[in-house]
């Protein structure tokens, strides 16, 4: 990814302030990206804090509906196609994988999984597993949506350091969750 933020940020550069702010929008769209990696373009850009933080944000959130709304019957078409359901497996299979906080947690972990601004977790990642667990899709737009707010504010507001402590807050959620799963929260007796 290193290498295509690279490149935007070269292509950009000779780009008017306008086209840049576009581009900024459209970039953010994209998975992977998404404004995770468009706010740190925008700086170098020159694009001032709160017009980066809301393009970006604007841009990472309109693949959120149809991701929502279209995946669930477009997973189902590809099951019924014989050369697209390996595929229609395996995205089920790693989205079941990506998502086990999803799925544990539901809602609060939709919401954790798309505000922890980590690699492989933002909006793209939170909509297709949140479809493919068949989590309430009216539920999730504002889930979603809040949990990306949050991952844009801790990017805006840490800078680069964001990654780092994101990470440390990772590992410390990870850490009290197996404490409570192990030993705090009591089974019911068979």
């Amino acid at each position: 990814m290193h290498h295509i933020t690279d490149w935007i940020i070269q292509f950009g550069e000779s780009l008017t302030t306008g086209v840049q702010k576009l581009l900024v929008v459209l970039v953010s769209m994209l998975p992977v990206i998404e404004l995770k990696g468009t706010i740190p373009i925008a700086e170098i850009w020159g694009i001032p804090m709160v017009e980066r933080f809301g393009l970006a944000y604007l841009g990472s959130i309109i693949p959120v509906i149809p991701l929502l709304f279209l995946l669930r019957p477009i997973i189902r078409w590809m099951y019924k196609q014989k050369a697209f359901k390996g595929i229609a497996t395996w995205l089920e299979d790693r989205s079941k994988r990506k998502g086990q906080i999803i799925y544990d947690y539901a809602y609060i972990g939709l919401f954790l999984f798309v505000a922890v601004p980590l690699p492989t977790t933002g909006v793209w990642t939170g909509s297709i597993v949140a479809s493919l667990l068949k989590l309430d899709i009216k539920k999730c737009i504002p889930i979603i949506m809040g949990g990306n707010l949050i991952a844009g504010s801790i990017i805006v507001l840490l800078g680069p350091a964001a990654f780092l402590w994101v990470v440390l807050a990772a590992v410390a959620i990870a850490v009290v969750t197996f404490i409570y799963k192990k030993f705090i929260r009591r089974q019911p007796a068979k």
